[in-house]
């Protein structure tokens, strides 16, 4: 053995590698890891062998179980099931500020004198990918849906509105074309609303949301119009639009009650 190595003392050819390694910073765990992480949990725990199941063992989310047979499983650790937690529990933060943003634009738009519904499942027309294709379809889910509280159909002016509280959130969308183009067929307007991140900044800028699309944030608690959305004619409602409507349930509005009341008028 080289003198200048034994097992108490790695060779000096390895020492700087190893002490690099272990300034190395944690590894970062994201979403994809907390999917896998959830699943395991719920399964048997037969190993994938991949690189996000390597990076859950290294950052001590999983542990190797050894069976009587000799084969290997997965276990959650404690680590793991602490960091789950965490993670559900910041989910769950998000997902009540959207709610309650979506909810106030609703709200916004029934004292508008508009009727709207929140997160339905609207079937939208696409523009062919190439000349001499056929037109595309796909289903998607707006936020806030609203229209005009009238009979005549060329007054409807329908009005999509897309809430976002995450800046992640927000350019995943803005990355996503056909989305936009889908709000576009469906509504008149299509309206991009930021919110505020957990340290009260917003979390995008109006310049960063494409021309066809109007703009509002919070400012200071109150919803403010950064950018008006451009008005598209739009003529009639498709009768699947019309469908979804009918088995949906709109926002109640504020004077939902009073037609009870003709009932004890004697």
């Amino acid at each position: 053995m080289n003198s200048l190595s034994s097992p108490d003392n790695p060779s000096p050819f390895l020492a700087e590698p190893l002490a690099a390694m272990a300034m190395e910073p944690a590894i970062a765990l994201g979403r994809t890891h907390a999917r896998r992480l959830r699943e395991i949990y719920r399964s048997a725990g037969w190993p994938c062998q991949d690189m996000l199941e390597i990076e859950l063992l290294a950052g001590g989310m999983l542990e190797r179980v050894a069976g009587p047979a000799g084969h290997e499983t997965l276990r959650v650790s404690d680590a793991g099931v602490a960091w789950l937690a965490a993670t559900l529990a910041v989910n769950r933060s998000t997902l009540s500020a959207h709610e309650a943003l979506v909810e106030r634009v609703a709200c916004e738009m029934v004292r508008a004198g508009r009727i709207a519904w929140r997160t339905l499942s609207l079937r939208a027309q696409l523009p062919p990918v190439a000349e001499g294709e056929k037109t595309r379809w796909c289903m998607v889910r707006p936020d806030v849906f609203s229209i005009r509280n009238t009979t005549v159909e060329t007054y409807l002016e329908p009005i999509v509105h897309e809430i976002k509280v995450k800046r992640s959130d927000l350019l995943g969308d803005l990355r996503r074309p056909d989305k936009r183009g889908a709000y576009l067929d469906l509504g008149g307007e299509c309206w991009y609303v930021l919110g505020c991140d957990a340290k009260g900044r917003p979390i995008g800028a109006a310049d960063e949301i494409p021309a066809e699309c109007g703009v509002m944030q919070l400012d200071n608690g109150r919803l403010v119009v950064s950018r008006a959305a451009p008005r598209r004619a739009r003529q009639n409602l498709p009768l699947g639009v019309w469908m979804a409507l009918a088995k949906a349930t709109p926002v109640a509005g504020l004077n939902d009650g009073v037609q009870g009341l003709l009932g004890e008028c004697g």
